[in-house]
């Protein structure tokens, strides 16, 4: 028989959709945002060039042009999820793109400010790095926190320096430790993603990295596979050390990340399991040619042929 889940749904992980609907009652969608910002490992303030994975080309939606203000943005982007889902709810704004705390607290409240001010939009959805999170930002967070929902991405990808060095992210696993601890201390949800199959680490590596990351006050948490993304400095990593590299293969993925999911804290709300690119800019040597939707229905079948569920070793 299966766990009598504590997040009250059926689903066998605490899932995004769902937490959404208990916070607001109804569906909520994000709408993406380019603002413009770049990175401390791009402009040379740590490093240059930035992580040897990132494309944000190959994620962003096609409205997303830092060329536009930001209110222009969310507005084409709520049209375009109405004509896909007809009536999507609410929005939250999801600046996506780079670092997008790294800016003046000035800045940072013009931009912030300008997209709250869309009707429809109740929240923030803000990806930032572990480098460029400060008391005075957190103050102004926790702020908008009072009347708004707001919650930081702290990406950290993996939990071990040495894949942290390789991949070029410019700081170290305990930095974003100390960011992530740092916000919840201000009372300001805090998110984070990871990514398997990063050079140089074994399974063993991974599955660890779920009580490392159980140990957090997490909120919410993505995973994806590694995908080698055209014109990024990780193809060539991957042209000299391809014996380095773990590409699964979509049946393995899905048994390990059963194994994964078992070791994690139940109370992380699970956003994302997959990653999809655009076909014509990924060069893995293995791709799964399958929708995310798709590859989910696949996880939770899997899930409920071995019975299994979030924290069920945890």
């Amino acid at each position: 028989m299966c766990a009598n889940y504590s997040w009250g749904h059926e689903r066998r992980f605490n899932a995004y959709p769902q937490y959404f609907k208990r916070t607001f009652g109804q569906r909520v969608q994000k709408v993406s945002i380019d603002a413009g910002f770049t990175c401390p490992n791009r402009d040379g303030t740590v490093a240059h060039g930035g992580c040897t994975f990132c494309d944000n080309d190959a994620f962003n939606p096609a409205y997303c042009d830092p060329a536009k203000p930001v209110r222009q943005q969310i507005e084409e982007g709520i049209r375009f999820h109405q004509k896909r889902y007809h009536d999507p709810g609410k929005h939250l704004a999801y600046f996506q793109a780079f670092t997008n705390t790294y800016a003046p607290l000035e800045r940072l409240r013009a931009i912030y400010d300008e997209a709250l001010a869309v009707p429809g939009v109740v929240g923030l959805v803000i990806g930032t790095r572990p480098d460029c999170i400060d008391r005075e930002k957190l103050a102004y967070f926790r702020e908008l926190a009072q009347s708004h929902y707001v919650i930081l991405e702290i990406g950290i990808e993996s939990c071990y320096d040495r894949t942290l060095k390789r991949i070029n992210r410019g700081h170290s696993y305990q930095q974003a430790v100390d960011a992530i601890e740092l916000t919840a201390e201000y009372g300001i949800k805090v998110g984070t993603h990871l990514i398997f199959g990063l050079p140089g680490e074994s399974e063993d590596d991974m599955l660890a990295e779920a009580e490392m990351l159980s140990k957090l006050p997490l909120d919410n948490i993505k995973f994806h596979q590694l995908q080698l993304i055209r014109g990024t400095a990780m193809v060539k990593d991957y042209q000299h050390h391809p014996q380095d590299f773990l590409f699964y293969e979509l049946d393995v993925y899905l048994e390990f990340i059963t194994r994964f999911i078992e070791r994690l804290n139940p109370a992380f709300v699970i956003e994302r399991f997959f990653a999809e690119a655009p076909p014509e800019k990924n060069l893995s040597p293995i791709q799964w040619d399958l929708r995310n939707d798709q590859m989910l229905q696949l996880l939770e079948k899997h899930l409920a042929t071995v019975d299994s569920w979030q924290g069920k070793h945890y």
